[in-house]
């Protein structure tokens, strides 16, 4: 079924809400389809940027919910995975949803599927993150005749270092390149940023076992029957929840604590701070190290999509379905609403206002219902104080003075519960 507009709503509840879902979710290819055409009006994509991110539930029920790698750092929550597929300025064409306990690369087959056969084909470059494109997905790539960008991971690096491959003496601020004989580039750099982030960080670790090291010294100094195996456990727990054991030592004697440091394991573990190296195949001439380097860098956009459809404002989380058609098309609701977003902090830029201040400034226009005796009522609108015009005319809405009155009971979150009880 269709959509309702504002002229069809007579009452209603949550249950044409779900309808209105199950509607969305089996509409979602020819939705994503005319929005790629929108977007891109005739011309064919030749890069695409794709990652995955996940989202937990307080629930037990919904049909996807399963428990897997948690980037939301929710302990013991089930959750589902998300993977959002963007053109090179980081628009998102199509969204998917997974089961929580399914691997970032699994997700990517379907994605390849889609561009290949709905959104252009042709020689296209995908880019993801480095648990996204491994061997069995670059193979599938090359099978399309796609290209791809990613990033390697630390231990592939240290692999290529040791096959000489890769010198050390390359990695410096600026971009470096090496090519295979098989086609591979490999285009890499030291970022000195990072490494002094990553120093700071190994250091804040010490810092905070280091405290905790010198409380349980204390109990243990004021609690004469404690164990020591206790607290040194307990230490010992710690460190490796840290991940700092490689080059930090713990000792006991006399009931008393202490640190120590493995220089040399320490410097092992730090060799690599701020380096990182990509690995793309797409042939030198279509795309320089900097352009590949940048395009990399673009896969922000997508993570800079995520996080706006995690806020207050949009609301992929908390979930509130069950269902798996339900949770896809509420998922396909938060992308679309993502294009707003992205479109009212255009035309709001100029105004010096972000949208979240843009939505907020806006609620507070309201109707004035208006009776007359013998006759039907009607909403009136108010004339708009000057803040409130500014953003109107900015995203080119024009109200209408008057709206009928239709006697629409709307139940919202907040009035939901209360309305259930007197039921």
């Amino acid at each position: 079924m269709p959509l309702a507009t504002y002229s069809d709503l007579g009452k209603f509840d949550e249950e044409d809400l779900y309808e209105n879902l199950d509607w969305l979710y089996q509409h979602q290819i020819p939705v994503e389809n005319h929005l790629y055409k929108k977007l891109h009006r005739g011309h064919r994509a030749e890069l695409f940027l794709y990652d995955v991110t996940s989202s937990y539930l307080e629930g037990e029920k919904n049909e996807l919910a399963a428990f897997g790698y948690n980037r939301d750092g929710k302990r013991g929550k089930r959750q589902i995975v998300v993977g959002l597929l963007c053109d090179e300025q980081g628009r998102p064409l199509s969204i998917e949803v997974f089961s929580g306990n399914t691997q970032d690369a699994q997700t990517l087959a379907p994605q390849i599927q889609k561009v290949a056969d709905r959104f252009g084909g042709g020689e296209v470059a995908l880019v993801g993150d480095r648990g996204m494109i491994k061997s069995p997905q670059m193979e599938d790539l090359h099978n399309h005749h796609f290209h791809y960008i990613t990033a390697i991971t630390k231990a592939q690096i240290e692999s290529l270092l040791h096959q000489g491959v890769l010198q050390w003496e390359w990695f410096k601020p600026e971009l470096a390149e090496v090519q295979t004989p098989e086609g591979l580039r490999y285009v890499l750099r030291c970022n000195p940023l990072r490494a002094q982030e990553s120093h700071q960080a190994r250091q804040a670790k010490y810092r905070s076992l280091s405290q905790a090291v010198a409380k349980q010294n204390c109990y243990l100094q004021d609690h004469p029957r404690a164990k020591v195996e206790v607290a040194l456990r307990k230490i010992e727990e710690l460190r490796e929840r840290l991940k700092i054991s490689k080059w930090v030592g713990v000792s006991s004697q006399d009931r008393q604590m202490a640190l120590w440091q493995n220089s040399q394991a320490l410097a092992e573990v730090s060799k690599l701070d701020g380096c990182y190296v990509l690995q793309t195949d797409l042939p030198e001439p279509k795309a320089p190290k900097e352009l590949v380097h940048e395009r990399y860098k673009d896969l922000a956009l997508v993570e800079w999509a995520f996080r706006c459809s995690k806020t207050v404002q949009l609301e992929l989380r908390p979930l509130y379905v069950r269902l798996a058609d339900h949770t896809r098309g509420h998922a396909l609701v938060i992308m679309l609403a993502y294009h707003i977003i992205k479109e009212l902090a255009s035309r709001w830029q100029s105004l010096n206002v972000t949208v979240e201040e843009g939505i907020n400034e806006l609620a507070t226009l309201c109707t004035t219902e208006v009776w007359v005796k013998g006759m039907a009522s009607y909403h009136q609108i108010p004339q708009p104080r000057q803040s409130v015009q500014q953003l109107l005319k900015a995203a080119s809405v024009r109200l209408p003075r008057i709206l009928p009155s239709k006697g629409v009971v709307v139940a919202t979150k907040k009035k939901l519960p209360e309305r259930r009880k007197n039921l």
